[in-house]
């Protein structure tokens, strides 16, 4: 299964990266984008199985990536990691299609129990 990590922080991608790891997730071809534009790109070309976004990124948001995303009839399974989390940012993300939405910071555990049902 091929997961893109969208994050504009280097560090952050890489303890998502290493969080799936220990939540047992090995295996999976993991690929990085770091800005929305990148990440909207990569989802179109690369065609991942799961994106694994920000809220918050340059030149596109992780939500504006999914409604384009959903505009075009790409159903990917989509969702955040984020550090901001109000009820309005679940709502939208949910409204525009997101499958979870994680606040950091985060553990194996939870990422364990958002990613079982979706990686198997």
């Amino acid at each position: 299964m091929k997961i893109l990590i969208a994050d504009d922080s280097r560090v952050m991608r890489q303890i998502v990266t290493r969080t799936l790891r220990q939540a047992g997730f090995d295996g999976h071809d993991l690929i990085e984008a770091s800005d929305g534009k990148e990440t909207l790109d990569m989802a179109q070309g690369e065609k991942p199985d799961l994106i694994i976004s920000d809220w918050n990124m340059p030149e596109m948001t992780g939500v504006e990536v999914l409604r384009k995303l959903r505009a075009a009839g790409n159903n990917v399974k989509f969702g955040f990691v984020t550090s901001e989390c109000t009820q309005e940012m679940q709502d939208e993300a949910t409204a525009a299609g997101s499958a979870f939405f994680i606040v950091k910071p985060f553990t194996a555990e939870q990422f364990d129990e958002v990613f079982t049902p979706i990686l198997g």
